[in-house]
C-alpha cells in the first residue's frame, strides 16, 4: 500500500482506506471493470463499501490522473488504471482487452502524421493523444 500512498500524494489526491482498496482492485484488473464490477471485486476488502463510494472514487482518480474511463459499447463506462499508451478491442460483450503493445504500436505508428496535422489545421485543434477503438463483432476467447 506504500506505493499507492506515494501515488496520490504525487497526484494531490487524499489518501483513505477505501481509496486504497478501490485503486489496489483496480490497479491489478486486466478486464477494465465497470463501476459495479469493482464494487463487488473490492467489497472483499471493504464490507463497509457503498457503491455510490466506488462512482465518487473513480471520477476523483479520473480528474487526477490515476485512471482513464473508457466508453463501453453498451453505454456504460469502464475503468482502467494502466495509462500507458495502449489500444483496446471492445467485444460484443461489452468486454475490453488490451491490444498486445507491439501489435498497437504498429498501428499508431502506421497512422500518417501528415493527416493528423491536417485534422489539427481544419478542426482548430492541438491532437494531444490519439484513441482508436477497435470493435469486435464477437467476445474474446481469451483474456490474459
Amino acid at each position: 500500500m506504500c506505493d499507492i500512498r506515494t501515488l496520490f500524494a504525487r497526484h494531490g489526491l487524499r489518501c483513505t482506506k477505501q481509496r486504497l482498496d478501490i485503486y489496489a482492485v483496480l490497479a491489478e484488473s486486466k478486464s477494465h471493470p465497470t463501476a459495479e464490477e469493482l464494487f463487488w471485486q473490492a467489497r472483499g476488502t471493504s464490507a463497509d463499501l457503498s457503491l455510490a463510494t466506488v462512482y465518487n472514487t473513480l471520477e476523483a482518480f479520473c480528474r487526477h490522473g490515476l485512471c482513464r474511463k473508457l466508453a463501453n459499447t453498451e453505454g456504460g463506462a469502464r475503468f482502467d488504471a494502466d495509462l500507458s499508451e495502449h489500444l483496446h478491442v471492445a467485444t460484443a460483450d461489452g468486454s475490453l482487452c488490451d491490444v498486445p503493445s507491439d501489435l498497437g504500436a504498429r498501428l499508431l505508428d502506421a497512422m500518417p502524421k501528415e493527416l493528423l496535422v491536417e485534422i489539427e489545421e481544419r478542426l482548430g485543434v492541438r491532437i494531444a493523444r490519439v484513441n482508436i477503438e477497435l470493435v469486435a463483432d464477437e467476445p474474446a476467447s481469451d483474456f490474459e
